[in-house]
């Protein structure tokens, strides 16, 4: 029987340096953290390297893990403040088409225009709707908090929730489905 070392004990090897946990933590949360990534920034090839970033930066700073949280929670963080960091920096300096080639090539320059430098109303529109979600979701009752935390934030399936809190999947859908009907109503986006 094959022998699984938890995300802990992984983390304390990288620590010291061993690739082969590097591995085998890379294995493990790869896929959930590029969908993250690719979620966020809305861009597969932005999203492929900045999941590299991220690697490398639990790699070289491995010794700043606590142990105090889950390294899924730890690289998830840290994947999402590199996604954000990456939108800014975006928003800071926009891509524009390169000079005279739009007129040669008609068209072919349009990748090169960065989609998200929305003009000021939308950005302002933008960032009161994720005020009032976020006044949503936290003036939810803490056990539904919890649930669409573990669902949505964290990624788990309804099975893996449920069992993190002890209590039937059944009662993990009927607080989903409640929280997001009522952020849904407050946010004005039900028929």
């Amino acid at each position: 029987m094959v022998r699984v070392e938890s995300d802990e004990i992984l983390m304390r090897r990288v620590r010291d340096g061993d690739a082969a946990a590097f591995d085998a933590l890379l294995a493990r949360h790869a896929e959930p953290v590029r969908r993250r990534l690719a979620a966020i920034v809305r861009d597969d090839h932005w999203a492929d390297d900045l999941l590299q970033e991220a690697f490398l930066r639990l790699w070289q700073r491995a010794g700043q893990w606590s142990g105090s949280g889950s390294v899924s929670g730890w690289l998830r963080r840290i994947a999402t403040n590199l996604a954000l960091n990456h939108l800014r920096s975006q928003r800071r300096r926009p891509q524009r088409p390169l000079p005279g080639r739009a007129d040669a090539e008609a068209g072919e320059a349009d990748w090169l225009e960065d989609q998200s430098a929305f003009d000021p109303a939308d950005l302002l529109e933008q960032a009161e709707m994720l005020e009032r979600f976020r006044r949503s979701v936290d003036e939810l009752p803490q056990a539904k908090r919890e649930v669409l935390r573990l669902v949505h934030e964290e990624e788990m399936d309804i099975a893996a929730a449920a069992a993190e809190l002890g209590i039937p999947e059944g009662t993990v859908k009927s607080r989903l489905h409640y929280s997001i009907k009522r952020i849904a109503r407050e946010l004005g986006e039900t028929e």
